[in-house]
């Protein structure tokens, strides 16, 4: 499995309804997740992608590992107030999410995933 390029309608389907329910987090997914917020000229962003890749085939059938164009995805942008990037938000199936700014290096991603996500 590799990463999932997630649009709005793809968010509204799968994470989140926030149309229907604006004030309320309610997961609509079957596993955890995390979201790559990302822009294709971003340096940092391009260092993560292929750790991101890494981290959807060894999470395989665990975890969604989603990417959001925060170019073409302006409004997921906003929702989540993204300044800097790579922004990444961390699902958990119950609960609030968690979100984190950077490059973060593959074994602190692999700390997140399994004390938070894993369980």
């Amino acid at each position: 499995m590799s990463t999932i390029n997630l649009t709005k309608e793809g968010y509204i389907k799968n994470v989140m309804d926030y149309r229907n329910n604006p004030t309320e987090w309610k997961y609509k997914g079957d596993k955890p997740a995390i979201i790559d917020f990302y822009a294709s000229w971003c340096g940092p962003c391009k260092m993560l992608a292929p750790v991101l890749e890494d981290i959807a085939k060894d999470y395989e059938g665990k975890i969604y590992v989603y990417k959001v164009d925060t170019e073409a995805e302006e409004e997921l942008s906003q929702m989540f107030n993204i300044r800097s990037i790579p922004t990444l938000l961390f699902i958990p199936m119950e609960g609030k999410p968690m979100m984190m700014q950077g490059a973060l290096p593959k074994i602190e991603l692999d700390n997140i995933i399994k004390e938070k996500l894993i369980k």
